[in-house]
């Protein structure tokens, strides 16, 4: 299950074994299955992150 973080109004999703964010749930869900099957991060799933400016 991804981890739900709200920052300034907006909701952003995080994926618990690398801590990526994204906007939406679905890239989050593929990012976190990715990483747990392949201990890795995949390039393509990846690029949809977005930063969590401070």
């Amino acid at each position: 299950m991804v981890k739900e973080l709200r920052k300034k109004g907006v909701t952003f999703y995080l994926c618990e074994v690398c801590g990526f964010a994204y906007k939406e749930k679905e890239w989050a869900e593929k990012c976190q299955q990715w990483c747990e099957q392949h201990q890795s991060c995949n390039l393509e799933i990846i690029q949809h992150a977005v930063p969590l400016e401070e």
